[in-house]
Order: structure tokens, then C-alpha cells, then sequence
């Protein structure tokens, strides 16, 4: 028997329908061991940077099922994807299943020609490449919790902070900086609406919309170009025409796909790559995750062949585009169809637009340049004493590419045939007043943009970094434009003033550039991490006496503290933004950000009964008041006041503790309901208690006992107990019920 060992089910499905049999084609579904949650045993620092593997939780079935087939298998084949990260799965493959002769094949398409060339070339695991994925997840993790650990002491508990995602949020923040340092400008567009006879055998009436080419700051000087303007005849005064070219794009990268994928057809990162993922693993596209603009001879030809049969052997021009980015790996190829010849493919709408995009582009990219005449007119009045009014529109000679693509086909004005001092009827002539505009927020598709351009992250990287910094809570998405939030603001504010060569444009490159020799064998792993690791924990380490860092900035001018009259600023609270008075802790005054007062903790004049020492307070949260301990986060006593706990309280006894009753709580997913006596007691249900006890017969002839909650509409009532069959009543036969 022969084993070929892929990631993904549905690849592997893909694969076994190519190979007739010849091989047993089994899935890993993904990795199948990481870094453990917890840093202590994450990475032995002092052993030289060794990670600590566990097994993924339920990954122990397809260990086992892998060690079983190996056992009777004479050839194994490693089949992950061509990278690094295929690569490194391959290697935890073969290391925790024991699979000491398998060897490592790679094909960019799953088509039966590419997989069976494939097999034919197997090779060894490339150490280099699996170290180098290595020192990523190491270099990563390790940056992201000592950065992290020191947030959480200095700003707020729970944030995070990255080598990737935090130059991000620093790019979206330098952005929104300029946006609130900008100084609108005031100027006047003018334009005035002409109407004019061409010269075509038939006489037709064209409308033409003119616009001064010098804009004026002044109003005064608008209206004065204005009232001269609609006391004068017009006249052409000059026509420019030039033929320009048009020429297509590359082949898609991860990068550019991300971008065209987002812009035109409205789709997230993360959400682009899915799509092409399963595109990818049906076989329909060549692998997504890629920086090279590369075609292969045979498709080259394969799309040559596509372009005369389809659009005339008039408009093919092979082409080879040089790839922009410097560590790209040229023996990738671009995302393109695997058979250009499908002009469809894919099974959901999704799936369809997506190749439909890839198509084009891939084919696309191998036709000649768009021809076009492009013509600017210029009128005035005979004085000359007011700026020159101009429009341009263009004629398309020849579509070239466009005829393959839909991509930036163009809305340009036609123009009638029209000669320097051809008369011109104004109909109207209008000032408009407008103010110059700040630079725009970045879009997901520009923010990638940028980052490909200062050289931050991979393709892989990118949808994560998005699906990260929105996921944390550091940036909003409004309009697909990316807002950071206070939170965001307060973490990167942070870490510019304390870590800011760590999320610079210039370490985070270098950086992966340093991975890149790890991965063609010109740096070594340990040597890299010892030598970046080293003076980090330094610097993270003396600055451990950093003050809180929760300030945002000075409050406005008149706003004063409601309790002395002080001076306020900015802070930051879970919550979000609030006032506070600049001698806190001295003095407790606060105001929300519409200056209304906000009431404090109230003390209230008891003992904490969990450590005899705090004193008992109200305090206000996200889900309401609250009495907790003045000694919190020392001591988490916490109970709700009286009023309170009778809105809650829904009457059902607790049946763990007996003497305490459930009461409706809110919580970050949600409503629940727990007991009164929490924390002695922890006794939680998620759906709100009937007041009656199950009924149901165990083996032993004893009733179950737990709480009844409600139901559905077809369960009306069920055990809140999971391990009892009257939770899911619905599956129990006639005789159970």
C-alpha cells in the first residue's frame, strides 16, 4: 500500500479522484500540534529557543489512524502545501507519527498532470524552510507576550500587542493623526454647462461640462470669474489629442488579489481567502498563497491558445512581469486558472466572481495594450481675463485586453469634433463652495497595500493581521474605512513611546529578511532569535516602572472637575472614554465625554465579608451595578444589591446548594442564569429555570433531579443537565418519553 498525506479533506478528495487508487490519500485537517497556550512551556529560552510541541486537541484520532496506514504502507508521501508553513506541518506530521522514510512532494495546482509529476520528483523535508516557519511562530509568540505582558500591567488587562499587528495599528494611527492635524482649505470649483453643434452629417446638439482649471481660493474672485463668464460669448480656444495606451496588470498575487477582490467585489481579506482556498483545493486555481507575478511556459501557452480563439490572435501579446517584491519566491507562479480554457468555475456565487476575477486577470495579462485617443478642450471668452475653462474625454480605438476584463473599463466623456474658435452656448455657470478634504482612512485592501509596500508580513499574513486588529477591539471597520478605536489608540500610543523601534516599518522588514536567510540557509535559527531576544527582554525589562498608561490627552479648556474645580484629561476605561480630574487618586472626580457627571464608586460603610479587610462599594459596570470589594483586584468579592437581586432573582431554588436562588445574569455572550450565592456557589444554566425538576429514570431507578429550563417551540421544557437524555428530549423514543 502507498499513503499520500495532505491538510484538507476536501483536497484530499480532490487528489484520490486523480490518482485511481494508486494511493491511500488521508487528511491532517490542518495542523496537528502547536505551542501551548501558557509561555512557561511554550519555549525553552535558555535551552536555545526549543519549542515545546503539544498534540492538537482532537488531533490524537488522526495520529493514530496515520501511524496505523504507515505501519502497512511501503511508500509515504508528505503532500502539504508548497511553503513554509506546508512545510512545517509536514515535519510535526512525520515527527509525531514516527514516519521515519516518508519524503516530502509539492505541486502549486491540484490538476492530475501536476500531482503525478509531483510524485514522480519526492524529495526530503527542507529543514531550512521548516526552521524558518519556526522562528516565525517562536519570534512571534515571544515578542507578542512579553509586549502583551507589560500592556497588561501598564494600559489595560486582556490587551495584545504583536510584531505584525502592531505596526499595522500604527499605520492605521499615523493615518488618522494626519486626518485630525488637517487644515481644511477653502477654494470654488466653477463650471459651466455648454451646449454646441458637432460637425457629423447629422447635425446633433452636444452638452459639454467645462470647468476652470484654476480654481479660486477667493470668493470674491469666483464671483467676479462667474459674472464676466455669463457677460461674454464663448469660444473653443484649443484642442490637444493624444493617443495613449492602456497596458493590462499581472496575474494575481495574495497581495493584489486581497485588494481587486475587496474593491470590486466587496469581499473581506480573510473572506477572499476562504473562497480561494476552496477553489484552490477542487482544483480550479493554482495556489493562493503567493508574491510571485510568474506564468508558467505551459500556461502561458494554454492562455495564448484561449486569447486567438477567443479574441483574435490580433490582441496577443505574451508578456513577463517582473515581480515588486523583493523576497519573492520566483519558483511560485501567480494565482491563475489551472486551465484557462474554464471560463466558470465554482459551485456557490462566491466561488464563481472570485475565479471569474482570477480569470480575466490571468488572461488578461497576456493581451495587448488598450488603444485610446484621448482629447482635451479648451475654451474662454475672447478677453482671455478669467482662467481657462477644460474637459477631457477619449475614444477607444482599440480594446485590447479590456475585451478579456472588466477591470477598469472606463465611463469617459465622448466629445463631438471640435475646432479652435468653434462658438460655444453657455447655458449655465455656477461657484460652488468646498473645502479641500483629509487624506482618506485606509481601506482593508489599501492598509494591505501599504504593508506589501514597507514590507510587512507575508502573503499568508495578511487576512490575519485584519481579522486581528478588528477582532481585539483596536479598529472599527465603518464604511469599509478602518477607524482605530480609543483602546487602539491608547495600546499604539504606548508602545510609541516605549517599544517604538519594535513596530517599526525598518525592524519589522528586517526582520523578514532575516527569516528569508533562515529559509535559503544563509542564517541560522539560533543565532537569529539569540541575537534579536537578548536586548528585547532588556528593554522590556526596564520598563517595568512605567506609570499606568491610560491617559489620553488634556480634557477641553472649560471643562473642570465637578468635585474641585481642577483641571481634567482624557482617560480611558473599559467602558471607553471618560474625564478625569488630573489629581486622581487625590481626588475622584469624573465626567462622561458629554460633561455630565459621573458618579464614582459609593462606599458603603461595611466590611467585606470574604477578607475582613476592604470595605464594601457600589460600583457601575457593563452590565449594571454592582457591589464588589474596595481590595479588588486582590480580593474579586462581588454581590448585587438588594434591588438588584429582586429584579433578577427568578424564584427557583439552586439545586447544588440549596439555600440560594437563580438569578439572571448578563455576562460577554449573553444572558445566563447562576446562583445567588456565587462565588461559594457556581451552579450556571444558560436558559432561564422553569421551577420544576427532572422526572427521568436513571438505570438505578432514581430521578435526575436538575433543573427544568425553557424550551423551544418544539422542546417546550428540557434538563439543564447535558449528560441527561431529557436535554435533548426530541431524540428520545415513545418508550423514554
Amino acid at each position: 500500500m502507498k499513503l499520500l498525506i495532505v491538510e484538507s479533506p476536501s483536497k484530499a478528495k480532490t487528489i484520490a479522484k486523480y490518482l485511481d487508487g494508486a494511493y491511500e490519500v488521508r487528511a491532517s485537517v490542518g495542523h496537528i500540534r502547536d505551542l501551548p497556550k501558557s509561555n512557561k512551556k511554550a519555549v525553552d529560552i535558555e535551552g536555545g529557543f526549543i519549542p515545546h510541541y503539544e498534540v492538537s486537541a482532537g488531533k490524537e484520532k488522526v495520529i493514530s489512524e496515520i501511524k496505523s496506514l504507515a505501519k502497512k504502507s511501503n511508500e509515504i508521501l508528505l503532500a502539504t502545501d508548497p511553503d513554509r508553513e506546508g512545510e512545517a506541518i509536514a515535519w510535526h506530521i512525520q515527527e509525531a507519527c514516527g514516519l521515519k522514510t516518508a519524503k516530502r512532494v509539492a505541486f502549486h495546482e491540484i490538476t492530475k498532470e501536476a500531482i503525478l509529476e509531483a510524485i514522480q520528483h519526492p524529495r526530503e523535508i527542507d529543514i531550512n524552510l521548516k526552521e524558518a516557519q519556526e522562528a516565525r511562530r517562536v519570534l512571534d509568540r515571544l515578542v507578542g507576550y512579553d509586549l502583551s505582558g507589560i500592556i497588561w500591567k501598564k494600559v489595560r488587562y486582556g490587551l495584545s500587542a504583536g510584531r505584525v499587528q502592531s505596526p499595522a495599528l500604527r499605520i492605521i494611527m499615523e493615518r488618522e493623526r494626519e486626518i485630525r492635524a488637517f487644515i481644511p482649505v477653502t477654494y470654488y470649483v466653477i463650471a459651466g454647462e455648454f451646449s454646441t453643434v458637432g460637425r457629423m452629417k447629422e447635425s446633433k446638439t452636444y452638452t459639454l461640462i467645462l470647468e476652470c482649471e484654476k480654481q479660486p481660493n477667493d470668493k470674491a474672485e469666483a464671483e467676479r470669474i462667474v459674472r464676466e463668464g455669463k457677460n461674454s460669448n464663448w469660444e473653443v480656444v484649443s484642442i490637444e489629442s493624444t493617443e495613449v495606451s492602456r497596458s493590462p496588470k499581472a496575474p494575481f498575487t495574495t497581495s493584489t488579489l486581497q485588494q481587486a477582490a475587496s474593491s470590486r467585489l466587496g469581499y473581506s481579506p480573510s473572506r477572499t481567502m476562504g473562497i480561494a482556498q476552496k477553489l484552490y483545493e477542487k482544483g480550479l486555481i493554482t495556489y493562493m498563497r503567493t508574491d510571485s507575478t510568474t506564468l508558467s511556459a505551459t500556461a502561458v501557452a494554454e492562455i495564448a491558445s484561449v486569447i486567438e480563439k477567443n479574441f483574435g490572435k490580433e490582441n496577443l501579446e505574451i508578456r513577463q512581469y517582473k515581480t515588486k517584491s523583493k523576497n519573492a519566491q520566483e519558483a511560485h507562479e501567480a494565482i491563475r486558472p489551472t486551465h484557462a480554457t474554464q471560463r466558470s468555475g465554482g459551485t456557490n456565487d462566491d466561488e464563481k466572481r472570485l475565479y471569474s476575477l482570477i480569470w480575466e486577470r490571468a488572461v488578461s495579462s497576456q493581451m495587448k495594450d488598450a488603444k485610446l485617443k484621448r482629447s482635451k478642450v479648451t475654451a474662454n471668452i475672447p478677453s482671455k481675463s478669467i482662467p481657462d475653462f477644460s474637459v477631457t474625454g477619449s475614444i477607444l480605438l482599440s480594446p485590447g485586453w479590456l475585451l478579456a476584463s472588466e477591470d477598469a473599463k472606463s465611463d469617459d466623456v465622448i466629445l463631438p469634433e471640435l475646432k479652435p474658435n468653434d462658438t460655444l452656448n453657455l447655458k449655465t455657470l455656477q461657484s460652488i463652495e468646498k473645502q479641500t478634504e483629509p487624506p482618506n482612512r485606509y481601506s482593508e485592501a489599501g492598509l494591505i497595500k501599504e504593508l506589501e509596500k514597507r514590507g510587512i508580513g507575508r502573503p499568508s499574513t495578511y487576512a490575519s493581521i485584519m481579522t486581528t486588529i478588528e477582532a481585539r477591539g483596536y479598529v472599527e471597520k465603518i464604511n469599509k474605512a478602518l477607524h482605530p478605536t480609543d483602546t487602539g489608540e491608547v495600546v499604539i500610543s504606548f508602545l510609541e513611546d516605549h517599544f517604538a523601534s519594535y513596530i517599526s516599518d525598518t525592524f519589522t522588514a528586517d526582520m523578514e529578511d532575516k527569516l528569508d536567510l533562515i529559509a535559503e540557509g544563509k542564517a541560522t535559527y539560533l543565532k537569529t532569535l539569540k541575537d534579536f531576544y537578548g536586548p528585547f527582554l532588556k528593554d522590556v525589562k526596564s520598563k517595568e516602572n512605567l506609570e499606568k498608561a491610560t491617559s489620553m490627552g488634556d480634557a477641553p479648556e472649560g471643562m473642570k472637575c465637578p468635585l474641585c474645580n481642577a483641571k481634567m484629561v482624557i482617560k480611558l476605561a473599559k467602558n471607553g472614554k471618560f474625564y478625569s480630574c488630573i489629581r486622581y487618586p487625590e481626588c475622584m472626580g469624573a465626567r462622561k465625554m458629554d460633561g455630565d457627571v459621573m458618579e464614582g464608586p459609593k462606599l458603603l460603610g461595611k466590611k467585606c465579608p470574604k477578607c475582613e479587610k476592604g470595605e464594601l462599594m457600589e460600583r457601575e459596570g457593563k452590565y449594571g451595578k454592582f457591589i464588589a470589594c474596595s481590595n479588588y483586584p486582590k480580593c474579586k468579592y462581588i454581590e448585587q444589591d438588594e434591588e438588584m437581586r429582586k429584579a433578577n432573582s427568578t424564584g427557583v431554588s439552586c439545586n447544588k446548594c440549596k439555600d440560594g436562588y437563580m438569578e439572571e445574569r448578563k455576562g460577554r455572550f449573553g444572558i445566563f442564569y447562576a446562583c445567588s450565592n456565587y462565588p461559594d456557589c457556581k451552579h450556571i444554566i444558560k436558559t432561564r429555570p422553569t421551577g420544576n425538576r427532572c422526572t427521568y429514570k436513571k438505570d438505578d431507578g432514581t430521578e435526575c433531579g436538575e433543573l427544568m429550563m425553557e424550551g423551544t417551540k418544539t422542546i417546550p421544557e428540557r434538563c439543564s443537565d447535558k449528560g441527561c437524555p431529557m436535554h435533548n428530549p426530541h431524540k428520545l423514543n415513545k418508550e423514554e418519553k
